[in-house]
């Protein structure tokens, strides 16, 4: 993977990306360190798209889940989650034969 600074990108837009083998992503670096990635597309660009979707939606879920575990919340087990979904269900059934 190839780093070009922003400013480079900025300044000298394409050019700066000649010298990026083909098909190679580039990390665009900031004052402030990394700042964007640069994919190359090959072929379906929708299927491209949604994978780039999915898995930037996984980094998310992770970064949830690291954030939950550093603040010491306890996550739901499964049964957890069945039994609440459950008694709800209960309740609902119980309100709709009380109407």
């Amino acid at each position: 993977m190839r780093q070009v600074s922003l400013r480079e990108f900025r300044t000298r837009g394409v050019k700066a990306l000649k010298e990026v083998p083909a098909g190679e992503t580039t990390l665009l670096v900031g004052q402030n360190g990394p700042a964007f990635f640069l994919v190359p597309v090959f072929g379906d660009v929708v299927k491209e798209d949604r994978e780039l979707r999915r898995a930037m939606a996984l980094a998310s879920l992770r970064e949830g889940w690291r954030l939950a575990e550093e603040s010491g919340a306890s996550l739901a087990s499964d049964e957890d989650i069945e039994a609440e979904i459950n008694r709800i269900r209960r309740s609902a059934e119980d309100e709709s034969e009380c109407a």
